[in-house]
């Protein structure tokens, strides 16, 4: 049972109105109890207790209970005030039965701490069957994070798909406040923070910090990680052991579009480098950049990675890797990184980069590919049989042999290739194994074609985002389980979209293909592919790639179930093409239906017909469709999605209400009106939302075709969401104070409603448009096809231009320029819609459909005469390509479809366009001929009149004046503008076979044959309706060319060689049902077959004879337009004078006007109107008003020489005015300007469109006021209103000019402008001398508008006085927010003065009397010198960074501490960037290129503003000036102390990943270099030194503290520099020259360095605030200070008053300054950058700086911060005994037995191992040995890391230097003589925590080791550090990993101790049993005799080996032998002794 006690709670924070209500609830293992609220509280007491029951099991040491303090609401969600996160670690470990938890901090949904505590009591019984489990340290770590689950309006948004099966069954998705969330980060908004950077290619870091790994998998491993990222890899050295040490960084420095970047992936691989084989990887994880991206501040800090083997993911853990890893991007400064805790080190668990109670656990995404349709053809048709080469293109569109590649988290799998097909399926399942929750969010789909011979071609890439198919249920606090809306990751079946390059074949290389890598937008579908994607939890896969099963083929079939859509788009207009030419086409398509070049699909009437642009009188050319506009038709067949495509568009519809009202809410906020004012407008916005959430309707999903899990699980998912935000927003009605607070809430919301309108399973293909010269595909634009897609759920549902007119902006394809120029504007009218729902089209179209059948006669002349006998390559009767036979009578309207009338002649009108179309004015040319033989007479030539090409033409006499012109002059003119002589001649020579010279020259020479006289005559157009009258040409309607080519005219000229007709037949649909019968046109309607022709011939032709759909405008309508173009700001610089020269064209449909242009300006005010009479616009008013074309302003720079240079553009929707009497107010807005996809500055203008009837032609507005004779201004009543205003200038000075025009800049002078007023300041005479100006304060008084919107900036140039009266601009600044530098001036403003005096006394000369205090008696300096020894700088240092263990006894002593900012001093807020007396403005010049973001920086302008309203009334009195009290602006001379403490992470520069840092300081022309006292090999130096420089300011005012890199053949490199101010430093009244310390001492290491004391400094303070001087009491007890009186008591109540302690006075002195805001004495941190990549960090500095004026008197001693030096110990190891060692070997006798010996090492010294000598056969596994080691190492006690410093090679010229945690390694082995030794096992002792010993055998156990103990009543000792121990004996055991296990292998018995220095000679030992064999003197070890090596002592073999083991068997043998020759005697005399007995010889 858990018992939580909730006590009570204080601090909690106040709301707006009034206070909270809290309740508490706490959550343990998903279960959720809540305490009662307390009312209006804001320190609540609760005492109650609330209860879990465990229900039989334990806890274990990641368990934590959450507690969560609401502010509770009777209506609506409770809105949260805080949280915690407890850990029970202590009491799952037995430590205790309760859990004490007091002033447990709340923290808020932000991650920040509220300053509200909570106080718990925590109990808990264990279970009777269990014990508690000690695996873990104690630590009782409170870990003060927010439970996710509860995140409140904040951190809204798709939260990754972490915690996705956690915490209940597999599979079952979590409830949103169970364990199972993710605790230790807050949710991830889906790529949320990525939008906020440019999508260009830019400067980023990824720094990879590997820190240490733990539990590596293996025996006597030599581990090496490698990092590879974006295609770089880096490794670490090899180090040794199971838990190494590494502490390296890498830097990956990469250039690249941040959308690429966060794709990339990091891998982080461990292998094991003794093993040469190749399965020596251990482990890796892998993870995405943009996933750290994602993390605050943009890094992961010290997490621990699980390891993981990627071939088999089930295996679990193969170790842990410790690392940090940050991205960088252009500006970013990187975290800085803490040091971690002890408590840390050992806690895995809570510091896993995926947290604590979050399972990694493996799951299989398995993705189905059943089948794909519609691949282009990719391969050549030379390829295949020659049946087929020669046989037509039968086949061509099956020339593709396609598979797909899938690949996720760096695993690649592929399908089988199916060859020649287009359709392939391959119905094949792939299997994905990952770790999940996983830290990759995109799967890649690229379908490629296999290639015999060459490299395969991608034909198009698609990706699946896990994050949008998934989700964790975390984003939505819900308190009930039904409501649940976490899901594992699904899709589908469904298809995926591909799309790339355009389609058509070549064999040529494509241009495009990286769009078929995913990388751009598509610019063509290239197909789609049918996938399933669905994830088990924990399932063994048995095959990567396997077919699926014919049932779940046949299951599919339904989602493929097709319905005919169709597509109808009218197009209204195309206007701002660039340049005319070839004729224009547009070709609209889905899918494959609609494109023209593809013959697989049906014929449709996709294109519109062709049309020769006209000029539209100014700049741009547009196509003249007049009243009849171009219809394309489409039918197409798709699976019915409508159900998600109606969410999409229902959510859409409220996101873009709400972002509208948003966007008004923000002008309003930002042009300031009234508070009542803004609340009507923020409460329509939130009535407007909540009505519009109450209304939304989402489509169900029952009985929908179609619907996948995914689609019911989104469904469930946006229903909670809606229902969510729908609670916040009505709560936020009833409680809301303040409208601005709200906005960043509203904002989240919009992009809430906007992520959830994200639908991944959308398989209908986007609409591509795509416009044609002549075959040429030229621009695209790409419409989703939900935008225009008809439904009848809900008009919500329909698309939000389905029906509507919208201005397209087309783009080309691939456009390197990004959109700088703009192709063509289309106007176009689309609905998409399913057929059934064809008749509801007929309500939204506007004007009659026309359709005809069409066909060209064609005629060529012969001798005069015209026929089609000599007709080349042409039919005579054939399409408008010419290459298409067709009959009349072979003409079938489709079906549904009759004849109207009959066939007609119809001049094609969009052909034929006159070069003087559209022009108001024109002239004609026409070139007189002559030719000669060499030195001949000139005579007329065989072509006397051509045109510019050679071209016949008419002659001068016979050209006529069009009809509706009149001729300018009276006769033709020569052309005496181009290179030619008096007479107009120009001359040139023939070359064969050419007929013309192709270059002309203005002189004769002898040699020339040619020469031509252009004559021109001017003309100019009166009116346009004779020209109507005229066109009524003869009803034969030839129209005529010169070739067989493009260019017709209509007029028969002598030189017309061809002529065609067009006829057109009109059709009209059978049964009259509208304009939905357009729909019907599907197929060709009918070509000419020849019998002679096959098949394959009328195949090919089929479909190219479509019918040509138009829409006919009965009437139109004539607006009047006029375009208020007021001002501009922040333009690009495009000249080299710094400036641009703009203009804007402003274009609205096919008219466009251009404003004049502004010299020499990036701020240009143009004021002016354009007024466009007359504008006949097709089509509906009402229309027109709801949805009005836009006005866009092109801006371009004009130049002299060149092009115009384009400067961006912008569109404006203008506010249309159909009856103009009303009043509507038109206000001037700012829009911003966009060049190549990023701002490019704003222009501030306003439109009205007015529509002109014959009842209102009076009623037009007013003609605005003149200025000049065309040019008219923005009218009264629009314009901004302006007041006087009055702008003081400190113009203090110039610092740093750069040349110009390689002359130094010598008598410089400054104009300020602003609001059209400008002056000058005088002109510096010497800059060298003095480079501030004489005098410094200047008033202007200027008319600004009163809405600070339209505040114009201020413009300062500097101009330098040259000789001869040059005055060059040699920089310029343009300041665009004035708002910090307005003022009151009536408001006595202390600011100024304090600057402006502090600045006077430092400047002030004179004698300045110091007394020298008598010295303190000698004893306290004894005594100063032995607490030298203990405490240093360093010691003060550390112990105010709170680093305690490395400050010694500091603290104890209550010394001073500094204040450490982790940043530079300019940026501490309270220090106003030390910019009080006045600011620096960077000076630019030249032209802002491409890739620079800035224009270079040439110089700094030093000075302020002070901005105040004046009273309109000229007799009132102007207020007091704001400057007034100045400073002496003259040199001073200074002596500059610079102290460098130490670098953080530097930039590497060696190969080696390091590099030798340096410090090299420049100030003025002087330069310290540090180079002899460079660091080698260390990217974290410490420095500790200083140096001194004495210099004048304000000349040398930059003081450069550059890091290098120390290089000994090659140039030193520059790692980074940082820049100081000095002359900010000074002037600054915050007093920055010298930071002022705790206390006043003046001895000791915090001896007072300043040259005034406290009491001197108090006085200039007084003069400074303009007070009377301080009194202080005699004895200083007390002072009076500005009215208020101080006692020194009340400062030093508490503190210890040392000897190092000055006078009282002082004392008291220095604690009134601590209180008036100054410096105090402090070490900032600066980060280091570097031309290369200017905006990326390159490292830290941590340093401060002194600056003391010599005039004030002598300097105080400088600190003393020498860094500190290791000190020498050693660690003597007695190895006496081992037990139980495993034995390894077995005799020649079959006793098993080992050879042992002992190995020992310190980590980082391995130079250094040590052995003992071989306890031969050791039977028993019982070793003897009396041996000792001993090691020698430098050790950093206040660090507590070993100094290690060696060569990494041979050749490297300097030692590095490592810091490694001191730590012994012993090992047992077993010797072999003749083999490698064998390994017994090992043991790792931390000497900072060693493991306590046993004292005897039996107790030495595994247990003994931290994380193996398994009971928790083996009560282990805590591990004590060696170094405060001294000494310790006993036994430890040693493991060995057997099957993956760890199993104990023996146990050693050893005497540890250190020793340091001085003991080493008084108590010397020697290595072994050497001499000096003393303290304590080993004796041989008392081995057995059985111990000996067999090899060398055969006695002793023969004695224990052979006669111990075998004596019985040698005894036996003897006896055997014995007895065996005994019988042999007994055999051999016995036949003897018989004969003799029988003969008996001798008887």
């Amino acid at each position: 049972m858990l018992r939580v006690i909730v006590e009570s709670a204080s601090g909690i924070p106040k709301k707006r109105l009034g206070n909270p209500d809290p309740i508490a609830a706490v959550t343990f293992r998903g279960e959720k109890k809540k305490t009662k609220a307390i009312d209006n509280e804001l320190n609540p007491v609760w005492n109650e207790r609330l209860e879990f029951d465990l229900k039989g099991s334990s806890l274990d040491s990641s368990s934590f209970i959450s507690v969560v303090v609401k502010d509770f609401e009777t209506i609506g969600k409770d809105k949260l005030i805080g949280s915690a996160k407890i850990s029970l670690r202590d009491l799952a470990s037995g430590q205790g039965k309760s859990l004490p938890s007091k002033n447990v901090p709340l923290i808020n949904e932000k991650q920040q701490a509220t300053g509200a505590t909570i106080d718990l009591l925590i109990r808990y019984d264990a279970p009777i069957s269990t014990t508690p489990s000690l695996n873990e340290q104690p630590d009782g770590d409170v870990t003060h994070n927010v439970d996710d689950g509860h995140s409140d309006e904040g951190e809204e948004g798709e939260a990754d798909m972490e915690g996705g099966g956690q915490g209940g069954s597999p599979g079952a998705p979590t409830q949103p406040n169970q364990p199972g969330r993710p605790n230790n980060k807050p949710v991830r908004l889906s790529r949320k923070r990525h939008r906020a950077l440019a999508n260009r290619p830019q400067d980023f870091q990824i720094r990879v910090r590997v820190i240490k790994g733990r539990q590596l998998p293996g025996n006597n491993i030599k581990p090496v990680v490698k990092v590879n990222t974006c295609g770089q890899t880096h490794r670490t050295r090899i180090r040794r052991g199971n838990n190494p040490f590494f502490d390296e960084m890498f830097f990956y420095n990469v250039n690249m579009l941040p959308s690429e970047l966060f794709d990339e992936s990091i891998s982080i691989q461990v292998y094991d480098s003794s093993s040469l084989r190749a399965d020596s990887l251990m482990g890796e994880f892998k993870l995405d950049v943009g996933y750290i991206y994602d993390e605050p501040a943009h890094a992961i800090m010290r997490k621990w990675l699980l390891l993981s083997d990627p071939d088999d993911p089930s295996s679990g853990a193969r170790g842990y890797l410790e690392v940090s890893i940050i991205v960088v991007g252009t500006g970013d400064a990187p975290p800085s990184e803490r040091k971690e805790t002890s408590e840390e080190q050992d806690d895995i668990e809570n510091n896993l980069l995926l947290p604590a109670g979050v399972t990694m656990q493996s799951a299989t995404l398995s993705l189905k590919v059943y089948r794909a349709e519609d691949m282009p053809q990719m391969d050549d048709a030379f390829t295949q049989t020659v049946k087929q080469v020669f046989g037509g293109n039968g086949d061509r569109k099956n020339l593709v042999d396609p598979y797909l590649e899938v690949s996720f988290a760096g695993k690649k799998l592929c399908t089988k290739i199916i060859e020649k097909n287009a359709n392939p399926e391959w119905n094949q399942l792939i299997n994905l194994q990952v770790k999940f929750p996983s830290m990759c969010e995109r799967i890649k789909l690229t379908m490629y074609d296999w290639d015999r011979l060459t490299r395969n071609d991608t034909i198009g890439t698609s990706f699946l985002n896990l994050s949008q198919m998934s989700s964790s249920g975390g984003e939505i606090e819900t308190s009930t389980a039904e409501s649940e809306v976490g899901f594992l990751p699904a899709f589908g079946p469904c298809y995926v979209n591909l799309y790339g390059s355009p389609r058509e074949f070549t064999g040529l290389p494509d241009p495009y293909e990286e769009l078929n890598h995913g990388k751009g937008e598509g610019v063509a579908y290239r197909g789609r592919v049918l996938v399933e994607l669905s994830t088990q939890l924990d399932g063994k896969i048995n095959k990567i790639v396997e077919d699926i099963p014919s049932d779940d083929i046949l299951v599919v079939q339904k989602y493929q179930r097709r319905r005919k859509y169709s597509l109808c788009a009218v197009f209204h207009g195309a206007c701002m093409l660039q340049e005319p030419g070839e004729p224009i086409q547009f070709e609209v398509s889905i899918g494959n239906y609609g494109n023209k070049l593809d013959s697989t699909c049906k014929p449709l009437a996709s294109t519109t017909r062709f049309s020769f642009a006209v000029f539209d009188g100014n700049q741009y050319y547009y196509l003249p469709w007049a009243d009849t506009k171009p219809v394309v038709i489409l039918t197409s067949y798709w699976e019915d999605i409508s159900h998600r495509l109606d969410s999409v568009n229902v959510l859409l519809s409220v996101a873009e209400k709400l972002g509208s009202h948003l966007t008004s809410l923000k002008i309003a906020i930002l042009a300031k009106v009234p508070d009542s004012r803004l609340g009507e407008i923020w409460l329509k916005l939130i009535n407007h939302m909540i009505e519009d959430l109450n209304g939304l309707r989402l489509p169900g999903m029952e009985g929908q075709p179609n619907v996948t899990a995914l689609d019911i699980q989104i469904k469930t998912l946006r229903d909670a969401a809606v229902d969510n935000i729908t609670q916040m927003v009505t709560r936020m009605r009833e409680e809301a104070a303040d409208v601005r607070a709200t906005v960043s809430d509203i904002e989240d919301w919009l992009d809430r409603i906007k992520q959830l309108a994200e639908e991944p399973q959308s398989s209908m293909p986007d609409v591509i448009i795509w416009m044609l010269r002549k075959e040429k595909r030229v621009a695209f634009a790409r419409v989703p096809a939900n935008q225009i897609l008809y439904s009848n759920f809900s008009e919500q549902a329909c698309g939000k231009h389905c029906g509507k007119t919208q201005t397209i902006f087309m783009q080309y394809p691939m456009d390197k320029n990004k959109g700088v120029k703009i192709p063509v504007q289309l106007r176009v009218n689309m609905w998409l819609g399913l057929s059934a729902h064809e008749k509801k089209f007929n309500s939204f179209s506007e004007g009659s459909f026309r359709v005809y059948a069409e066909m060209y006669e064609n005629q060529a002349q012969v001798f005069g005469k015209w026929g089609t006998n000599e007709l080349v390559g042409r039919y005579k009767f054939s399409d408008v390509t010419g290459k298409v036979k067709l009959k009349q009578e072979r003409f079938m309207p489709p079906r549904g479809w009759e004849w109207e009338e009959d066939w007609l002649v119809d001049p094609e009108r969009c052909l034929l366009t006159e070069a003087d179309a559209g022009h108001k004015e024109f002239t004609d040319e026409v070139f007189q001929n002559d030719t000669r033989f060499p030195g001949g007479e000139w005579k007329p030539a065989a072509e006397p009149y051509t045109d510019v090409n050679g071209e016949k033409v008419q002659s001068l006499e016979e050209f006529d004046c069009p009809p509706g012109w009149t001729w300018e002059k009276d006769s033709w003119s020569f052309d005496s503008n181009k290179a030619v002589d008096e007479q107009g001649w120009e001359y040139g020579l023939t070359i064969p076979p050419d007929n013309k010279p192709k270059s002309w020259v203005a002189a004769e020479k002898m040699y020339h044959v040619h020469r031509r006289k252009r004559f021109i005559r001017p003309r100019k157009k009166t009116s346009d309706k004779v020209a109507v009258a005229v066109r009524r040409e003869s009803v034969e309607g030839w129209e005529y060319s010169s070739l067989i080519g493009w260019k017709f005219h209509r007029k028969e000229r002598s030189t017309d060689m061809f002529r065609r007709r067009c006829w057109r037949r009109k059709m009209v649909p059978s049964d009259g049902i509208g304009a939905s019968a357009i729909f019907g046109l599907e197929g060709a309607l009918g070509v000419d077959v020849d019998e002679k022709a096959s098949k394959m011939d009328a195949a090919k032709r089929f479909g190219l004879n479509t019918p040509t759909v138009s829409c006919r405008f009965s009437r139109s309508y004539i607006y009047h337009l006029r375009v208020y173009v007021y001002q501009a700001r922040n333009l690009c610089a495009m000249d080299k004078d710094s400036f641009s020269d703009p203009y804007a064209h402003v274009s609205f449909l096919h008219v466009s006007k251009t404003t004049e242009v502004i010299k020499a300006t990036l701020n240009p005010t143009w004021d002016q109107t354009l007024i466009f009479e007359d504008i006949e616009i097709y089509g509906d008013p009402q229309t027109i008003a709801r949805n009005p074309p836009d006005v866009v302003l092109e801006l371009y720079d004009s130049d002299q020489v060149g092009n115009d240079e384009p400067l961006g553009y912008c569109t404006c929707p203008p506010v249309v005015k159909l009856n103009p009497s009303v009043a509507v107010t038109t206000k001037l807005l700012w829009f911003p300007v966009t060049k190549k996809g990023r701002g490019a500055g704003e222009v501030l203008l306003a439109a009205e469109l007015l529509l002109k009837d014959k009842a209102n032609q009076g009623e037009l507005p007013l003609v605005p006021p003149r200025r000049g004779e065309k040019l008219y201004m923005v009218p009264q009543g629009i314009r901004p209103v302006v007041q006087l205003t009055a702008i003081e200038v400190l113009t203090w000075g110039l610092r740093n000019m750069k040349t110009y025009q390689l002359a130094t800049v010598t008598s410089p002078s400054l104009i300020v402008e602003c609001g059209g007023e400008i002056f000058q300041t005088a002109v510096i005479k010497n800059f060298k001398k003095n480079p501030n100006f004489p005098g410094s304060v200047q008033l202007l008084k200027v008319l600004l508008p009163k809405d600070e919107m339209y505040t114009p900036p201020i413009v300062l140039k500097v101009i330098d006085h040259r000789p001869f009266g040059r005055k060059p601009v040699v920089g310029q600044c343009t300041i665009n927010c004035l708002d910090e530098f307005r003022c009151d001036p009536y408001q006595i403003n202390n600011e100024v003065h304090r600057s402006a005096r502090v600045a006077m006394i430092t400047a002030a000369h004179g004698d300045v009397v110091i007394n020298i205090e008598g010295r303190p008696i000698m004893t306290a300096e004894l005594k100063a010198e032995k607490e030298e020894e203990t405490v240093d700088w360093w010691s003060k240092f550390f112990a105010s960074i709170g680093e305690e263990k490395k400050c010694g006894p500091y603290l104890k002593k209550r010394y001073d501490t500094l204040q450490v900012y982790k940043c530079e001093l300019e940026e501490v807020k309270e220090f106003q960037g030390l910019t009080d007396f006045c600011s620096t403005f960077k000076l630019q010049r030249g032209k802002t290129e491409d890739d620079e973001d800035d224009p270079s920086v040439v110089g700094e302008f030093k000075g302020s503003f002070k901005i105040y309203p004046l009273s309109d009334d000229p007799g009132a009195p102007t207020p007091h000036r704001q400057f007034r009290e100045l400073p002496e602006s003259g040199p001073q001379e200074c002596v500059v102390r610079i102290y460098v403490v130490r670098c953080i992470d530097l930039q590497p520069k060696d190969t080696n990943g390091l590099c030798d840092p340096y410090i090299k300081i420049a100030l003025g022309r002087k330069t310290l270099e540090d180079r002899d006292n460079y660091q080698p090999n260390t990217l974290n130096p410490e420095i500790g030194r200083m140096f001194e420089l004495s210099c004048f300011l304000p000349h040398d005012k930059d003081l450069k503290i550059a890091v290098y890199d120390f290089d000994l053949l090659s140039r030193d490199e520059k790692v980074g520099e940082t820049v100081i101010d000095l002359e900010n430093r000074l002037l600054s009244c915050f007093r920055s020259c010298c930071g002022l310390p705790q206390t006043y001492c003046v001895s000791g290491i915090n001896q007072w360095r300043d040259q005034l004391k406290p009491s001197q400094i108090l006085m200039n303070t007084a003069k400074v605030q303009g007070v009377p001087p301080p009194r202080i009491e005699g004895d200083g007890s007390s002072l009076t200070f500005s009215g208020k009186e101080y006692y020194l008591q009340d400062f030093e109540t508490n503190t210890v008053i040392h000897q190092h302690m000055g006078p009282a006075r002082e004392r008291l002195a220095l604690h009134v300054l601590r209180n008036q805001g100054l410096v105090p004495e402090h070490v900032e941190t600066r980060t280091l950058f570097s031309s290369h990549q200017p905006n990326l960090s390159q490292g830290q500095i941590q340093m401060w700086v002194d600056v003391f004026p010599k005039n004030l008197g002598l300097l105080g001693p400088p600190c003393e911060i020498t860094p500190r030096k290791p000190m020498k110990y050693s660690l003597r190891a007695i190895v006496w005994n081992t037990t139980e060692v495993i034995l390894d070997e077995t005799s020649i006798t079959g006793e098993n037995m080992s050879d042992i010996y002992v190995k020992g090492w310190m980590p980082g010294m391995e130079e250094d191992k040590q052995k003992t000598d071989v306890h031969y056969r050791s039977l028993d596994g019982d070793g003897n040995f009396n041996w000792r080691f001993s090691f020698g190492f430098d050790y950093l006690p206040a660090e507590q890391l070993c100094v290690v410093s060696r060569k990494e090679h041979f050749w490297n010229l300097d030692k590095t230097e490592f810091r490694i945690p001191p730590k012994l390694i012993i090992q047992i082995w077993d010797n072999d003589k003749f083999s490698l030794d064998d390994y017994l096992g090992s043991i790792e002792l931390d000497l900072l925590k060693l493991i306590p010993p046993a004292k005897t055998p039996e107790k030495c156990s595994l247990k003994m080791l931290p994380g193996m103990s398994v009971s928790a009543f083996s009560k282990n000792p805590p591990p004590n550090s060696l170094f405060s121990q001294k000494s310790v004996r006993g036994w430890w055991p040693c493991i060995m990993e057997q099957d993956g296990k760890q199993v104990l292998s023996g146990k050693v018995e050893m005497t540890l101790e250190i020793v340091e220095e001085k003991e080493m000679e008084e108590r010397p030992a020697g290595k072994g049993r050497d001499e000096p064999n003393m303290n304590p003197k080993l004796e041989q070890p008392n081995r057995p005799d059985t111990s000996f090596f067999w090899f060398i002592n055969p006695c002793k073999t023969m004695k224990f080996i052979v006669w111990r083991r075998f004596r019985w068997i040698f005894i036996g043998g003897i006896l055997l032998l014995l007895v065996i020759l005994f019988l042999g005697i007994l055999f051999y005399s016995l036949p003897n002794y018989i004969s003799m007995k029988i003969v008996k010889p001798f008887s």
